[in-house]
Protein backbone atom coordinates (compact mmCIF):
# COMPACT_ATOMS: atom_id res chain seq x y z
CA UNK A 1 0.00 0.00 0.00
CA UNK A 2 1.29 3.80 -0.71
CA UNK A 3 0.98 6.30 1.52
CA UNK A 4 -1.68 8.73 1.02
CA UNK A 5 -3.15 6.49 -1.62
CA UNK A 6 -4.69 4.09 0.71
CA UNK A 7 -8.29 3.10 -1.16
CA UNK A 8 -6.47 2.98 -4.76
CA UNK A 9 -3.08 0.93 -4.05
CA UNK A 10 -4.75 -1.46 -1.04
CA UNK A 11 -4.99 -5.28 -0.86
CA UNK A 12 -7.17 -6.59 -3.66
CA UNK A 13 -10.81 -6.52 -1.85
CA UNK A 14 -12.64 -10.44 -2.08
CA UNK A 15 -14.76 -8.79 -4.67
CA UNK A 16 -12.11 -7.76 -6.97
CA UNK A 17 -10.12 -11.15 -6.29
CA UNK A 18 -12.96 -13.52 -6.91
CA UNK A 19 -14.93 -11.65 -9.51
CA UNK A 20 -13.00 -9.21 -11.29
CA UNK A 21 -9.28 -10.96 -11.79
CA UNK A 22 -10.80 -13.67 -13.65
CA UNK A 23 -12.89 -11.37 -15.86
CA UNK A 24 -10.10 -9.18 -16.64
CA UNK A 25 -7.63 -12.24 -17.26
CA UNK A 26 -10.39 -13.51 -19.74
CA UNK A 27 -10.16 -10.23 -21.62
CA UNK A 28 -6.78 -9.76 -21.81
CA UNK A 29 -4.84 -12.88 -22.04
CA UNK A 30 -6.33 -12.91 -25.55
CA UNK A 31 -4.61 -9.91 -26.48
CA UNK A 32 -1.40 -11.05 -27.77
CA UNK A 33 0.84 -8.61 -29.81
CA UNK A 34 1.11 -5.04 -29.51
CA UNK A 35 -2.11 -4.17 -32.19
CA UNK A 36 -3.99 -5.56 -29.86
CA UNK A 37 -3.28 -3.35 -26.94
CA UNK A 38 -5.98 -2.49 -24.91
CA UNK A 39 -6.47 0.90 -22.92
CA UNK A 40 -7.11 1.28 -18.68
CA UNK A 41 -10.26 3.68 -19.72
CA UNK A 42 -11.59 0.74 -22.05
CA UNK A 43 -11.52 -1.96 -20.16
CA UNK A 44 -13.11 -0.26 -17.12
CA UNK A 45 -15.59 1.38 -18.96
CA UNK A 46 -16.26 -1.73 -21.03
CA UNK A 47 -16.67 -3.73 -17.48
CA UNK A 48 -19.20 -0.45 -16.18
CA UNK A 49 -21.87 -1.82 -19.23
CA UNK A 50 -21.77 -5.25 -17.74
CA UNK A 51 -22.40 -4.60 -14.36
CA UNK A 52 -18.65 -4.45 -13.01
CA UNK A 53 -17.87 -2.30 -10.12
CA UNK A 54 -14.21 -0.90 -11.37
CA UNK A 55 -12.02 2.21 -11.05
CA UNK A 56 -9.13 2.85 -13.00
CA UNK A 57 -6.86 2.80 -10.35
CA UNK A 58 -8.15 -0.29 -8.86
CA UNK A 59 -7.60 -1.96 -12.57
CA UNK A 60 -4.08 -1.07 -12.25
CA UNK A 61 -3.78 -2.99 -8.73
CA UNK A 62 -5.65 -5.69 -10.31
CA UNK A 63 -2.96 -5.55 -13.27
CA UNK A 64 -0.58 -5.59 -10.74
CA UNK A 65 -1.79 -8.87 -9.07
CA UNK A 66 -1.84 -11.30 -12.10
CA UNK A 67 1.54 -10.09 -13.27
CA UNK A 68 3.23 -10.45 -9.82
CA UNK A 69 1.52 -14.22 -9.00
CA UNK A 70 2.89 -14.87 -12.91
CA UNK A 71 -1.30 -15.47 -14.25
CA UNK A 72 -0.85 -14.16 -17.04
CA UNK A 73 2.85 -14.41 -18.80
CA UNK A 74 4.20 -11.27 -20.42
CA UNK A 75 1.78 -8.99 -19.74
CA UNK A 76 2.32 -5.70 -20.86
CA UNK A 77 1.56 -1.78 -20.53
CA UNK A 78 2.87 0.81 -22.71
CA UNK A 79 0.72 3.68 -23.75
CA UNK A 80 -0.61 1.65 -26.07
CA UNK A 81 -2.57 0.31 -23.46
CA UNK A 82 -2.20 -3.33 -21.69
CA UNK A 83 -1.12 -6.39 -23.79
CA UNK A 84 0.75 -9.73 -24.02
CA UNK A 85 4.00 -9.77 -25.66
CA UNK A 86 4.64 -11.59 -28.55
CA UNK A 87 8.17 -12.61 -28.16
CA UNK A 88 10.94 -12.46 -25.42
CA UNK A 89 12.33 -9.55 -26.89
CA UNK A 90 9.46 -7.71 -26.41
CA UNK A 91 9.74 -9.00 -22.85
CA UNK A 92 13.31 -7.84 -22.19
CA UNK A 93 12.74 -4.71 -23.76
CA UNK A 94 9.62 -4.09 -21.56
CA UNK A 95 11.98 -5.62 -18.07
CA UNK A 96 14.72 -3.48 -19.33
CA UNK A 97 12.06 -0.44 -19.32
CA UNK A 98 10.86 -1.22 -16.01
CA UNK A 99 14.37 -1.23 -14.78
CA UNK A 100 15.03 2.30 -15.89
CA UNK A 101 12.03 3.92 -14.12
CA UNK A 102 13.20 1.78 -10.91
CA UNK A 103 16.54 3.94 -11.15
CA UNK A 104 14.49 7.11 -11.58
CA UNK A 105 12.20 6.76 -8.58
CA UNK A 106 15.43 5.11 -6.42
CA UNK A 107 17.36 7.94 -7.52
CA UNK A 108 14.45 10.58 -6.51
CA UNK A 109 14.58 8.75 -3.41
CA UNK A 110 17.98 8.68 -2.42
CA UNK A 111 17.90 12.54 -3.14
CA UNK A 112 14.76 13.52 -0.80
CA UNK A 113 16.47 11.19 2.05
CA UNK A 114 19.46 13.69 1.48
CA UNK A 115 17.49 16.48 1.84
CA UNK A 116 15.76 15.53 5.10
CA UNK A 117 18.98 16.68 6.61
CA UNK A 118 18.45 20.37 6.09
CA UNK A 119 14.55 19.30 8.28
Amino acid sequence: MITGFDAETGPLTPYEELTLVPVVIAGLKVKVGKERAVKNGYICDTLRKKGYDITEARLRKIINFIRTANLITGLIATSSGYYVASSRKEMRDYADSLLGREMAIRQVRESIEAQMAYY
